[in-house]
């Protein structure tokens, strides 16, 4: 089943965020937010906060939430559904889910944050389409609904007139691309500005549960050097320095860090300054601003680097994603 949807684009856009009992508040309250500050810079946007029988909400951080029912509530422009930090299939229960399938012929594009995709799925609305939701359970969401294309790295993703976006934070980055696509890319990016977030992050859910996913340093010594780094991108890192920060020899340090990480302490500098340097370019920082706030020399070497890693210089990284679409490197 695929939502009806709605073609023309009213005057002023009513946003329903469907909440419930166990609504994780950042996935309803991130949203909320960039819709709300969009409205301060030539936004039109009016929220209203929607669960199956119109009662109050408590969410996870034990907060109580005021909704309208959704019998009733009208048309929207577009409807997303917040997430719940239980696992799925925990929340989900048969009057959200045929809230939310009513409410998807009643409005023009729908949408999930994090473990929304869930009800979208158990509705039968992502049958057939790309979508995706937080990397832990990316798994599960592709094993339970096989119709469903799972990518599991996207921050966000559009299949047609219907989004989803990955784990929490995520539903900020699914929400300016949605006030880009409404109002382009100047008002997205001053609402990004106004809430003190990157326009759009770079890299996929990967980087975030990299962690998990990748090499975990096992020993105090590393985990302590990769947290010096990280917090200190632009001072002149050598493996002598590293070694002497954390009082072990520069062999024992390198030794530490190819078992532990596959790497070399200069290779885990270079890559962290690559990372803070596509960060700062991401968040509107010239090509100098962004060398020195990675520690790069200067801004040819850190010219050399980009191409070196990804084939193109900063200049044309930051020219390629100056607005929240999916970035492709």
């Amino acid at each position: 089943m695929k939502p009806v949807g709605l073609s023309a684009v009213p005057s002023h856009r009513r946003i329903g965020i469907v909440v419930f009992d166990g609504v994780k508040m950042l996935d309803f309250s991130g949203p909320a937010e960039v819709f709300v500050e969009a409205n301060q810079h030539a936004g039109d946007y009016e929220v209203v906060v929607l669960s199956p029988d119109g009662a109050d909400v408590t969410t996870s951080v034990h907060a109580r939430l005021s909704t309208q029912p959704v019998a009733g509530s009208g048309r929207f422009d577009t409807v997303l559904v917040a997430g719940s930090e239980l696992a799925p299939p925990t929340f989900l229960t048969d009057d959200l889910i045929e809230a939310v399938r009513d409410l998807s012929t009643r409005t023009r594009r729908l949408a999930s944050v994090c473990t929304g995709s869930f009800v979208l799925a158990a509705a039968g609305l992502l049958d057939g389409r790309a979508a995706t939701t937080h990397w832990k359970f990316t798994a599960d969401l592709a094993h339970r609904y096989p119709a469903i294309r799972v990518d599991d790295d996207a921050i966000f993703v559009r299949d047609g007139d219907v989004y989803s976006s990955a784990g929490v934070v995520a539903g900020i980055d699914l929400s300016l691309a949605l006030v880009e696509e409404d109002h382009g890319a100047e008002v997205a990016r001053r609402t990004a500005q106004g809430l003190l977030v990157y326009m759009q992050r770079g890299g996929g859910q990967s980087q975030f549960s990299a962690s998990l996913r990748g090499p975990i340093p096992r020993s105090s010594v590393v985990r302590r050097v990769t947290d010096h780094v990280r917090g200190n991108p632009r001072l002149p890192h050598t493996v002598g320095s590293l070694a002497s920060h954390v009082n072990v020899s520069a062999r024992q340090l390198t030794r530490l860090f190819r078992d532990e990480l596959a790497t070399t302490p200069a290779g885990y500098v270079a890559a962290t300054r690559f990372e803070v340097a596509c960060d700062s370019l991401h968040a509107g920082f010239s090509v100098t601003q962004a060398a020195q706030s990675a520690g790069y020399s200067s801004g040819e070497v850190m010219r050399r680097a980009f191409i070196a890693r990804i084939g193109i210089s900063p200049r044309k990284y930051q020219q390629r994603f100056a607005t929240t679409g999916p970035i492709a490197v």
